[in-house]
C-alpha cells in the first residue's frame, strides 16, 4: 500500500478517533482476527488429540494420560522460554509484518503438518509433542510483533480504540477459535487444521499489504539478553511490582484447570469434541463480557482490593468446576474463572504499567509477559503431573484451593497491593 495513501487514511482517522477508517488497521485487525481463531483451535484439538491418542493407541489410564496433557504445556513452554527475548528483539530489529508473517507461516506448516498425520491416522505422541512446541514457537515471535504494529498504523489519538478493537479481535478470536474447532473436528478429524491453515494463509496475506512497519533506529542498538536483565533487576527492586506480577504467577501456575478439560470433556463429563470446544470457549466469554464492561464503565475505586477477590473468586470457579458433574454448571464456573481472570490481569497490567517509569516499561512487560505465558505453560504441567498422582479432579480442585491460599500469603505479604485505591501511580521510584 502507498505511504501517500495511508498518511491520507491515517489523517482522516485522527479527526474521526475512528481506526477502522483506516485500511491499515482493517487489514491488521482481520488478520488478528483470523490467527487467533486458527491457533485457538489447534491448542484445543492438540490437547484432545494427545489425550485420545495416549488412551486409546498406548493403552494409558486416565492419569497417565493427563501427564501427557501436562507435558504439552512443557513442551511449549521449553521454546517460549528461550525464544521470548530473541521475539523481543528481531521485533525491534526487523520489519515488525515480515516477523509475524514468518510466524504465521510456520503455523500454517504445522496446521499442515497435523492436518496430514490426522488424515493418514499416523499421529503419535512423539509426532504430537514436536509439532506443540513448534506451534509454541510460532506463537513466541508472533506476538511482539504484532504488539509493535498497531501504534505505527494508527495516529496516536485513536491508539487507544485501536488497543480496545485489537483486544475484541483476540476475545472473539479465543471464543470462535476453540467451539469451531471442536465441531469441525467431530465432522472431520482432519477439516480443523485445512480450516486452520487456510485461515494462517488468510492472516500472513492481509499483512502483506499493510503498509512496512519498521522499528525505531535506536530500538536495534539494545541488547534483548541485557534488557531482560535489567528488567528483571527492576522488578526484583520494587516490590509493588514483584507483587502484582508474582501475584498473576503463581495463582494461574497452581489454580490453571485449561490442560484437563480433555480429561473433563472425554471421561467425566462425556461431552466430546464439541463440547471440549465450548468448555474451552467458555472462560473467553466470561473475559469477553468483562472486558466489554470496563470499556465503558472502567474502574475506578479500590482497585488493588479488587484485584485480590477476582483472583480468590478465579480459585472458586476452579474448584467449583472440579467438582461439578454438569456440563452446563461446568460451562458457567468456566465463564466465572474467565471473568475473574480478566478483572484480574485489567487491573494488574493497569497498576505494573502506571508504577513503571517509561524508560523500564518495555523490559518490565517483557518480564510481566513471562511471567504470565510461564504461568499458563508450566500451570499445565503441574496440573498435568498432579492428575498423574492424585487424579484430574483432585488436581483441578487442589489447584482452586492453592490460588486462593496465593491470594492470602499475597495480601499479607505485598500489603502495597491492597493499598492500592486507584490506578494513578503511588509506588513507583521515578529513577530507574
Amino acid at each position: 500500500m502507498a505511504q501517500g495513501s495511508a498518511a491520507t487514511s491515517a489523517d482522516g482517522a485522527a479527526g474521526e478517533l475512528s481506526p477502522l477508517r483506516i485500511p491499515d488497521f482493517r487489514l491488521y485487525w482481520l488478520a488478528r482476527f483470523s490467527a487467533v481463531i486458527a491457533t485457538m483451535a489447534m491448542v484445543v484439538i492438540i490437547g484432545y488429540q494427545v489425550y485420545d491418542v495416549a488412551r486409546d493407541d498406548y493403552g494409558m489410564s486416565v492419569r497417565e494420560a493427563s501427564l501427557q496433557l501436562g507435558l504439552v504445556g512443557l513442551v511449549q513452554f521449553v521454546p517460549l522460554a528461550l525464544m521470548t527475548p530473541v521475539a523481543g528483539w528481531l521485533a525491534d530489529r526487523m520489519e515488525r509484518r515480515t516477523v509475524a508473517r514468518f510466524a504465521n507461516i510456520i503455523d500454517m506448516a504445522v496446521a499442515l503438518a497435523l492436518g496430514w498425520f490426522t488424515w493418514v491416522d499416523q499421529l503419535t505422541l512423539p509426532i504430537l509433542f514436536l509439532l506443540a512446541a513448534l506451534h509454541g514457537v510460532a506463537r513466541t515471535f508472533v506476538g511482539p510483533a504484532m504488539a509493535a504494529i498497531a501504534p505505527n498504523i494508527v495516529p496516536p489519538a485513536a491508539l487507544p480504540q485501536a488497543i480496545a478493537l485489537s483486544s475484541i479481535a483476540w476475545q472473539s478470536g479465543s471464543v470462535i477459535g476453540p467451539a469451531a474447532g471442536g465441531f469441525l473436528y467431530a465432522a472431520d478429524p482432519a477439516l480443523t487444521y485445512w480450516v486452520a491453515a487456510a485461515l494462517l494463509a488468510f492472516a500472513t496475506v492481509a499483512l502483506s499489504f499493510v503498509r512496512p512497519v519498521y522499528p525505531p533506529p535506536g530500538a536495534a542498538r539494545r541488547h534483548p539478553l541485557k534488557e531482560m536483565a535489567d528488567g528483571l533487576a527492576y522488578t526484583w527492586r520494587e516490590r509493588f511490582l514483584l507483587g502484582a506480577i508474582t501475584l498473576d504467577l503463581f495463582a494461574v501456575l497452581l489454580g490453571s484447570a485449561v490442560a484437563m478439560l480433555p480429561v473433563f470433556a472425554r471421561d467425566i463429563l462425556m461431552v466430546g469434541t464439541e463440547g471440549l470446544g465450548q468448555l474451552r470457549a467458555a472462560p473467553a466469554v466470561g473475559a469477553a463480557v468483562v472486558a466489554l464492561w470496563f470499556a465503558f464503565r472502567p474502574l475506578r475505586h479500590n482497585v488493588g482490593v479488587k484485584m485480590l477477590w477476582a483472583v480468590v473468586i478465579f480459585g472458586l470457579g476452579t474448584i467449583g468446576f472440579g467438582l461439578s458433574r454438569d456440563f452446563a454448571l461446568s460451562l458457567a464456573m468456566l465463564v466465572l474463572m474467565g471473568a475473574a481472570d480478566m478483572l484480574s490481569v485489567y487491573v494488574r497490567s493497569s497498576l505494573v504499567q502506571l508504577n513503571t517509569p517509561d524508560a523500564m516499561r518495555g523490559r518490565v512487560s517483557a518480564v510481566s509477559g513471562l511471567a504470565i505465558s510461564a504461568s499458563n505453560e508450566l500451570g499445565e504441567m503441574r496440573c498435568g503431573a498432579m492428575a498423574a498422582l492424585i487424579g484430574p479432579v483432585a488436581a483441578v480442585v487442589s489447584g482452586g484451593v492453592a490460588a486462593i491460599v496465593v491470594t492470602a500469603l499475597w495480601a499479607y505479604s505485598f500489603p502495597e497491593l491492597r493499598r492500592a485505591r486507584t490506578f494513578e501511580p503511588q509506588f513507583r521510584n521515578p529513577d530507574p
